[in-house]
């Protein structure tokens, strides 16, 4: 993928773009999180976004989060339609017995957050987003050819033109530089359903 075709929200003060690798080192109490639960509103993660009004994609990077090191440290993927609406996939540090995989879908002010607890010795992670249409399919990879899925989701705004690519970020008093690699984005890997028929 050619890098230079992304933009920088809430660009990071230390980042390095070279022609197929991006580190971004994050700054403390920065994060993506809205209202639910915890009731407060966090939108001044850095993400590295390109747009696109493709129907049918997917978007494959590799993720080194090796420094995190504090919870919620995390890096990921992230589709970005503005700061009410949007979906992020990663791996948060806990402590030093684990951490967690997952994904947060935030509609109209509020976010969700499904988790898995995964070993806290993982420093590396594949993510496949796909889209078709309004809907949306996250899969992660510990080698980038099996992938697994984590969630199908939809985002009711996401009619046309979208923003999706990574961020990184430390909703503590941390900081870490996380790094991501392979970019890749071609066809709809994410295969029409086979199954039951729409109602109609």
């Amino acid at each position: 993928m050619d890098l230079t075709q992304f933009i920088w929200i809430n660009p990071p003060q230390e980042f390095e773009v070279g022609s197929d690798v991006l580190s971004l080192t994050t700054a403390p109490h920065t994060d993506l999180w809205q209202k639910t639960y915890y009731h407060f509103v966090n939108d001044n993660a850095p993400m590295f976004l390109r747009e696109s009004a493709e129907e049918y994609f997917s978007f494959i990077v590799k993720v080194d989060f090796a420094e995190s090191q504090q919870r919620f440290d995390q890096a990921g993927i992230v589709v970005y339609l503005n700061s009410e609406n949007w979906l992020k996939a990663s791996v948060e540090y806990e402590n030093q017995q684990f951490q967690h995989l997952g994904s947060v879908v935030t509609r109209n002010g509020f976010s969700d957050w499904a988790t898995v607890q995964i070993p806290v010795e993982t420093k590396e992670m594949y993510y496949r987003l796909s889209r078709r249409g309004q809907d949306f399919c996250i899969e992660n990879s510990a080698d980038g050819l099996k992938f697994q899925q984590m969630r199908i989701c939809h985002l009711e705004q996401a009619s046309s033109k979208i923003s999706f690519g990574v961020y990184a970020c430390s909703p503590e008093e941390s900081s870490f530089t996380a790094y991501f690699r392979d970019f890749q984005l071609g066809p709809c890997l994410w295969n029409p359903h086979d199954g039951q028929a729409p109602d109609k």
